[in-house]
């Protein structure tokens, strides 16, 4: 069986080169069957640099994928999909969070079963904070809910999957990329392992907190029309309260004025924010519309021919 390692690099220097080693350590004896897929996503440090040394001396079949900017990791997962030849696929990540080891894990799995299509890590234990691991408890909920599907609590991009899911994923060409919903809207089977992320080797996390809340709103109005459908139940509760507020004002006998400016600056929050969902939700069909690639491919690095 060959497989395909995919994997999504920003500002990774020095992790590469970890991660390498780490899977020629654990796969020296199946170097025939592997491939690995490098895309770099336009990093600003000595990434490139360190993947092209690994060009030369590699026992792998090596291919990196040279984006011309930053287009993020949905586009680099997406590239190296349409770019791999495997049988199966791995979308792992360079900073050695998830060590490859639990890749031959996710092998024996699938093997196991042929009616298994797709193997997911997920994280068993947070090293967040409270206040991040809530957030992201939450968005897992929210988006269960809103998608009417059951998504794992903790899934990872960290995950192996057949030929058939490949050619399945990569023929979805959305801009506006959520994988985790991707992977869970195709409906083949899959099955969960749980797994604790090792600590970042070198750098820094690009993921931030407000990266991540855009990711999360990302997912939701990318599977969702629940944010439309909420509009006239907004407009239900503020009539209602409205009704309740003028029989209130007119058994007391109050002066309806006072009450005036509260009611505009209520109402006008509420207009704003269906506004802005609605104009999200037309942006992104105009994105679609205009048919821009969703990366740019500088150029293509390989030492296959050498293999």
């Amino acid at each position: 069986m060959k497989l395909s390692f995919v994997i999504p690099c920003y500002n990774e220097e020095g992790n590469v080169i970890a991660f390498y080693n780490e899977v020629e350590k654990e796969f020296d004896n199946k170097k025939d069957d592997l491939e690995l897929i490098f895309i770099n996503d336009g990093s600003k440090d000595n990434t490139l640099k360190d993947l092209k040394s690994l060009l030369k001396d590699s026992k792998f079949k090596i291919k990196i994928i040279n984006f011309s900017r930053n287009f993020g990791k949905e586009a680099g997962i997406y590239a190296g999909l349409k770019e791999c030849k495997g049988d199966y696929a791995v979308i792992i990540d360079a900073d050695m969070q998830q060590p490859p080891k639990l890749v031959k894990k996710m092998m024996e799995e699938i093997s196991k079963n042929s009616d298994i299509d797709m193997v997911c890590y997920y994280q068993e234990k947070r090293k967040e904070s409270k206040v991040l691991s809530l957030f992201k408890k939450i968005f897992y909920k929210v988006m269960s809910k809103s998608m009417n599907m059951n998504i794992q609590d903790g899934a990872s991009d960290f995950r192996l999957f057949n030929r058939k899911v490949i050619d399945t994923v990569t023929s979805i060409s959305e801009h506006d990329r959520f994988s985790k919903g991707i992977f869970n809207w195709i409906g083949y089977n899959t099955i969960y392992l749980p797994y604790t992320p090792l600590k970042r080797q070198k750098g820094k996390t690009s993921w931030s907190f407000k990266s991540l809340l855009k990711y999360g709103l990302n997912g939701i109005l990318s599977f969702s029309n629940k944010p439309l459908k909420s509009f006239y139940k907004f407009g239900i509760i503020n009539l209602l309260i409205s009704i309740i507020w003028f029989i209130i004002n007119i058994v007391n006998c109050l002066e309806i004025e006072y009450y005036i400016i509260p009611s505009i600056v209520l109402l006008f929050a509420i207009n704003n924010i269906m506004l802005g969902v609605i104009s999200e939700y037309i942006y992104r069909s105009y994105n679609e519309t205009r048919n821009r690639p969703i990366y740019i491919i500088k150029d293509v690095l390989s030492n296959e021919k050498n293999k």
